[in-house]
């Protein structure tokens, strides 16, 4: 099993660091779609969504908000291009402002489960209120982790996903090792306090890493106080982003466990469905680009 395991995250992560690298922003947030899509049709079937016609439903209301905000965001940069008018761009970024609600969606969501899980597992949510948390969910996974794409370039989109799965592979070692208390038993008996610990470890790791990728010339200039900051908000944000991306695997573990199964689907050997691999992205993108626009590019300077 850990062999299967191994050779089917060998392939997802070439393909994926492919299509960051070599895609450009609107084939690569075509690749996203595709992905979310996928998610989608499983997060019907563990919501028990099983009419055509509510699922093509629900498939229209997650193609058309793509089909708008693409269309909206290509439309602004030809637009500002072609007059030269570069104050088009504040337009774009007023999009931006959609991502408050699935922030607070996923701290919310953060804080119920840490201090209600077992109630959570005897609630029974109405299929509307299951279908909109997953169209939110989805959908903002997308459009952040586009824009971050579009915006911020390969490079940052890389970092995202390298700390998120270095988080996963950390906590999931550390768990194994030293687990001894558990953070959600009635939800997820595998996951571990000390395991948590060790994905947060993972994303400071990660933030000076990658100052040391950059260089640390910055540092040492005229503006190192600046940099220095810079650095710290970086470590700060990807704390957070991580410890968000643990209790978003946590959420789709409930939503599993109240189906009654173990994984969401059976496309990925050892993995099992592609919302058991993207749960932690889904629930961190939107908080990581939140926090990139706060932070701004300069902290790759």
């Amino acid at each position: 099993m850990l062999v299967q395991r191994i050779l089917t995250a060998s392939v997802l992560a070439a393909v994926v660091v492919l299509a960051v690298l070599q895609l450009p922003a609107i084939y690569f947030s075509l690749f996203i779609a595709i992905v979310t899509f996928g998610a989608a049709w499983e997060w019907l079937s563990l919501t028990n969504v099983e009419k055509p016609s509510k699922k093509i439903l629900f498939f229209v209301a997650l193609i058309f908000p793509m089909l708008g905000v693409t269309y909206w965001t290509v439309f602004l940069e030809l637009l500002g291009e072609a007059m030269e008018w570069p104050e088009v761009k504040d337009y774009s970024d007023a999009l931006e402002w959609l991502v408050i609600a699935p922030v607070l969606f996923w701290i919310l969501a953060m804080i119920v489960i840490r201090q209600s899980a077992a109630q959570l597992l005897t609630m029974e949510f109405k299929p509307r209120v299951k279908a909109f948390l997953g169209w939110l969910a989805l959908l903002s996974a997308w459009m952040f982790l586009s824009k971050l794409r579009a915006y911020y370039g390969p490079g940052m989109v890389l970092y995202f996903l390298v700390l998120i799965c270095a988080a996963d592979i950390s906590a999931y070692f550390v768990g194994k090792k030293w687990g001894k208390d558990k953070l959600a038993p009635e939800i997820s008996p595998g996951k571990t306090v000390q395991g948590m610990y060790g994905a947060l470890a993972a994303a400071v790791v990660c933030a000076i890493g990658l100052r040391l990728y950059y260089g640390l010339e910055a540092l040492q200039s005229e503006d190192a106080a600046l940099a220095i900051l810079m650095t710290i908000d970086l470590l700060i944000l990807s704390v957070l982003t991580v410890l968000v991306s643990i209790y978003g695997d946590l959420f789709f573990s409930l939503i599993k466990r109240q189906k009654g199964v173990k994984d969401s689907g059976s496309l990925l050997p050892g993995h099992g469905g592609i919302l058991d691999r993207v749960d932690s992205i889904i629930a961190a993108a939107p908080f990581f680009y939140a926090g990139i626009v706060l932070i701004g590019r300069s902290v790759f300077a």
